[in-house]
């Protein structure tokens, strides 16, 4: 080797050049590729995997402690799990045409915004807000103003008159009437009426008894609308925020009677990617229109898909078609 290095002097210098040029190659790809210890790294058996900071749990309040924020909202609100500060603004000021059904404001026309307090004394706001289409553009140059964020632009229904667009919203931060008056400010560049309570008094034209043996779970009266709700069963985290079950990852399923026991369905179904494409078979199979698929959030874990549909018929028959899509995700009746 020696003598041939001596015949070939610039063996060896050749052999390093190559070396250099071959490390030189690699660098961008070493440098793209994710670190194996960070990319395994798991927080508390509690949290989910990939989280390396701890993750941020929701504290109780009480309507007093939102009182403010009430009043800059402009109406009452509720409570939820003694966590989520709920405030609904259902759209009473529009006369909504779909699938040749009325539509009253609390089957699909609710606007909702909530408030949780976390440990760190901060505050997280989440909504979802329905908007004509002559105000969408105002209302998200109102958002961004405040630095409100639009995590879902969207559709829950095929056909309308008025045209119609629902937006998530979400914001976090240290001041809670701050939040409070960025949200105020966007309903202002919209016809979107004052929150007020809603009737509670059941539907008599439901045999709502019957739908809820189908459902597998109690539902609630609101505004007209007959409503049974479920909850996802894992923990949903947001950005290392505990989010309150519920909150952003609820199914909705809405039953407006259109009398002799027949109803119209528009609703909402949580589901995580694996879930997807049973959920949307048996949707069909149950003879159901779908509406849209898509995502509420930007950083949920585990992530989460919403498939919105439609329905008309009979509101039992229709109720037992759904249960095998409650029973194809991980949820558990709210309440």
């Amino acid at each position: 080797m020696a003598e041939e290095r001596r015949q070939h002097p610039d063996a060896g210098a050749e052999t390093s050049r190559r070396r250099v040029m071959a490390a030189a190659a690699l660098a961008p790809l070493l440098a793209a590729a994710p670190t194996p210890a960070r990319a395994r790294t798991a927080g508390p058996a509690t949290e989910p995997v990939g989280f390396a900071q701890k993750l941020i749990e929701p504290v109780h309040t009480t309507l007093k402690d939102w009182k403010a924020v009430a009043k800059v909202l402009g109406g009452p609100g509720d409570l939820k799990r003694k966590v989520m500060y709920h405030t609904g603004f259902p759209r009473r000021d529009l006369r909504l045409l779909s699938h040749h059904v009325h539509v009253k404001p609390s089957l699909a026309l609710g606007s909702h915004i909530s408030f949780v307090r976390y440990a760190d004394r901060s505050t997280l706001l989440m909504g979802d807000v329905v908007v004509t289409e002559d105000e969408l553009q105002d209302f998200v140059d109102a958002l961004q103003k405040h630095r409100i964020g639009i995590t879902a632009l969207h559709k829950h229904l095929l056909a309308q008159r008025p045209d119609v667009w629902w937006l998530h919203v979400h914001k976090h931060g240290h001041d809670a009437l701050e939040l409070a008056r960025g949200i105020r400010a966007a309903f202002d560049e919209t016809g979107t009426p004052r929150p007020k309570a809603s009737d509670t008094s059941m539907p008599d034209d439901l045999d709502t008894g019957a739908i809820d043996d189908a459902m597998g779970a109690k539902g609630s009266a609101d505004d007209g609308i007959y409503k049974c709700i479920f909850v996802r069963k894992e923990k949903i985290v947001d950005n290392y925020m505990v989010l309150p079950p519920g909150l952003g990852s609820t199914s909705a399923f809405n039953f407006q009677p259109l009398g002799n026991g027949r109803a119209a369905v528009s609703a909402d179904c949580c589901m995580v990617a694996d879930e997807v494409q049973d959920v949307l078979r048996l949707l069909r199979k149950a003879d159901v229109q779908l509406v849209e698929l898509h995502n509420h959030g930007l950083r949920d874990t585990p992530r989460l898909f919403f498939v919105h549909f439609w329905a008309v018929g009979d509101a039992v028959r229709l109720a037992r078609a759904l249960r095998p899509v409650v029973r194809a995700t991980n949820v558990t009746p709210a309440g």
